[in-house]
């Protein structure tokens, strides 16, 4: 099977066949650099997807990873990042292996091809050039065969014609004799010529068509060999892939089993939990005795029986309990009294393990001065020794700075840890302002209290209806006596009291305690007659009076 034999006359549509399989293989080399550009697109808009959903640092997204469904999320956005990564493999694999491989071996192609067309051209030239020889030749033997036989037919008339003279015949008959030589001669050269064409048309046939066709198969057999194995490439560079593929995707199988909805559930406890005890029962108040009352939760609701403004109270009110309704929009003390006391135990803790990274941080600087010191002091061409000395003071400074800090924050937490409340059937109740009991009283919701931090937010006619309500009851009761002192009190700091129902005291004040603390963190005290409301009982030092009604022994 050759072409050289097979298509020895087919020279034009060869011609085209060769020149169409460089398109086919120009067609596949633009479809693979169009995949290359699908898989980058793909990878950036992977890597983009990935960073878009990445939490934000130093944010309270990121804080909020910490459960697991959160992490087992991030590893995702990892392993898609790693998985566009694999893309960007394929297409520059694809583009160094296949695209620039073939696009160099198109050109050689081109050029070959070029070559052997160009010499099949030459052959061709040369046989039409033998074929016109041929036929030159030819015509001219034809032409002397017949200008010889009119010669000899003119001599025979000549000869026969008794009224010509002898010297007329004699020149006929050398006219004759030599037109026979030339077609004598023109013969010679026409079979000699004839000769040379079947020589060479059979060379031509036989010899260099065939190897120049042969020539041409074996290139677009080689072509075609080519492209398969381009495209056994292609395969190939999707199929190196696949393992670290699979990889990505079993770590996002795995980080999907690493969830664990129990660990997720204590990171909310330990999240949101106050340290406080839930209210215990309220004692009931007997009113038909004339006694000195304490002022209790459920006042409101035994004290007025306006119907309308209990209702349209309660379709306001969003049950709310914390008795600080006021919103700080301060920054909290330094000590997070603010917080109920669990989160406040998490926060101190917190700032004491920053403290400590810090002074970690600057023992670590003071080492290394330390160090260059000692290096300038074995080789003083290297530095001053003493120009290290107001450094090393400073980092000193600085450390006995936040060992302080510490200290003072360790001795809070300390406070804290030793007052959290341990759950058991003695009963509490929250104090708070009368504003707030009254909200409890109507809303009858104990579920929802809330810290004095200022999270507590209410709307403005709920706040003008508390405060008229609250009014209102006091002009009920404002011939009662007052709350009875049960003990005094020294505030060990100063507190900016800007939650309503709070009062600001400053350190060193002695002040009279009328309500000891019930376990939520707050004791209410008293400067004078128009001046009371609560305070942290971290901030004061309690000593209640042993003979007075209803105090207990403070440890």
């Amino acid at each position: 099977m050759s072409w050289g034999t097979e298509l020895w006359d087919q020279f034009d549509n060869l011609e085209k066949h060769t020149q169409w399989g460089i398109d086919i293989l120009e067609k596949y080399i633009k479809f693979v650099k169009e995949r290359t550009e699908i898989e980058i697109s793909y990878a950036k808009q992977l890597r983009n997807l990935s960073k878009k959903y990445q939490p934000k640092r130093n944010s309270k997204e990121e804080e909020e990873y910490k459960y697991t469904s959160c992490k087992a999320f991030i590893s995702t956005l990892n392993e898609m990042n790693d998985y566009a990564g694999q893309h960007e493999v394929i297409s520059e694999n694809m583009t160094s292996q296949i695209t620039v491989e073939l696009t160099r071996y198109v050109q050689e192609l081109k050029q070959e091809r070029k070559s052997h067309f160009h010499d099949g051209r030459k052959a061709q030239q040369h046989i039409e050039t033998c074929w016109k020889q041929l036929e030159s030749s030819k015509r001219r033997f034809e032409r002397d065969c017949k200008e010889a036989d009119r010669a000899q037919q003119y001599f025979e008339k000549m000869d026969a014609d008794i009224n010509v003279t002898k010297a007329d015949v004699e020149k006929a008959r050398q006219q004759a004799q030599l037109r026979h030589q030339m077609a004598e001669d023109s013969k010679a050269d026409y079979s000699s010529t004839l000769q040379k064409f079947n020589h060479e048309q059979h060379e031509h046939y036989y010899t260099h068509i065939p190897s120049i066709f042969q020539k041409i198969q074996e290139m677009d057999e080689r072509r075609i060999v080519r492209i398969g194995e381009s495209m056994k490439t292609y395969a190939e560079v999707d199929r190196q892939v696949i393992p670290i593929i699979g990889k990505c995707l079993d770590g996002i199988a795995k980080a999907a089993e690493s969830i664990d909805q129990k660990n997720d559930s204590q990171l909310v406890i330990e999240a949101y939990k106050s340290g406080f005890e839930p209210p215990g029962d309220i004692e009931f108040e007997d009113y038909t005795q004339p006694m000195k009352r304490t002022i209790s939760e459920t006042s409101l609701s035994n004290s007025r029986g306006d119907s309308k403004t209990e209702l349209k109270f309660a379709g306001k009110s969003k049950g709310k309990l914390w008795p600080f309704i006021k919103k700080n929009k301060g920054a909290g003390p330094e000590d997070f009294s603010n917080l109920p006391p669990e989160q406040r135990r998490k926060k101190l803790q917190q700032k004491v393990d920053e403290l400590n990274k810090e002074i970690q941080k600057e023992m670590d600087q003071r080492d290394a001065i330390t160090k260059m010191k000692d290096v300038y002091v074995k080789n003083p061409q290297m530095g001053d020794p003493g120009s290290l000395d107001h450094k090393l003071i400073e980092v000193g400074q600085n450390i006995e700075k936040l060992r302080l800090e510490v200290q003072k924050f360790e001795a809070w937490l300390t406070e804290v840890e030793g007052r959290l409340p341990v759950r058991g059937d003695q009963a509490r109740r929250q104090s708070g302002m009368y504003e707030a009991q009254t909200a409890t009283s109507v809303n009858n919701c104990a579920q929802d209290r809330e810290s004095p931090d200022g999270s507590y937010t209410e709307e403005q006619g709920q706040e003008n209806e508390l405060k008229m309500m609250a009014t209102d009851f006091d002009d009920e009761f404002d011939d009662e006596e007052p709350l009875p002192t049960i003990g005094t009190c020294k505030a060990l700091y100063t507190f900016e009291g800007q939650n309503e129902g709070t009062i600001s005291i400053a350190e060193g004040e002695i002040l009279y305690v009328i309500e000891e603390d019930k376990g939520d963190g707050w004791t209410r005290i008293r400067r004078n007659e128009d001046e009371e409301g609560y305070v942290p009982t971290s901030y004061v030092e309690v000593y209640l009076d042993k003979n007075a009604k209803g105090a207990m022994t403070y440890i």
